[in-house]
């Protein structure tokens, strides 16, 4: 009968590089299993935590599509507001230029916000991606070692983190 009293920091180093998987968790036999067999449940219950089917999906950055587009509206709409605000304010001098030159110095204007517009938009977007990735990373880890976990406690053996 192999005792695990007697040498409890190699058989604990060795669970621990073996777990790949399930960092920072003690699994502690229940039922007497030897060695071995130890070592053919931990690698069976890594395979099936590995192969598990992740439950979420990247639909959710589909979602927020057409950030620049949205992006570029708004500034756009911001650009050629600010520049009927400015003209507005110069009202005598504003009034003797011609409707063309007005209307030319607010779509440059709208055409300045609106490149704005596209940067800020697509610097949300590519956040929103990132932010969207760690978490389904985070998730999809998270769920693997749940799963090595179940599997490992299904097989005798005692799991904590």
């Amino acid at each position: 009968m192999y005792r695990f009293s007697t040498q409890p920091s190699l058989f604990g180093y060795l669970l621990l590089l073996s777990l790949p998987l399930a960092q920072a968790q003690t699994v502690t036999p229940l039922q007497g299993q030897n060695q071995q067999q130890i070592q053919s449940d931990i690698a069976a219950c890594q395979t099936q935590a590995g192969t598990t089917p992740s439950s979420t999906t990247t639909s959710s950055s589909d979602d927020r599509g057409g950030e620049r587009l949205r992006g570029a509206a708004k500034g756009a709409a911001v650009g050629a507001a600010a520049a009927q605000i400015r003209g507005n304010q110069h009202d005598e001098i504003y009034d003797r230029v011609d409707d063309d030159i007005k209307q030319e110095y607010r779509q440059n204007k709208a055409r300045d916000a609106a490149a704005v517009g596209v940067v800020v938009g697509g610097s949300r977007q590519r956040q929103d991606r990132r932010e969207d990735r760690r978490n389904a990373e985070q998730e999809a880890q998270s769920s693997m070692d749940q799963t090595y976990a179940n599997c490992m406690s299904g097989r005798g053996y005692s799991v904590t983190p």
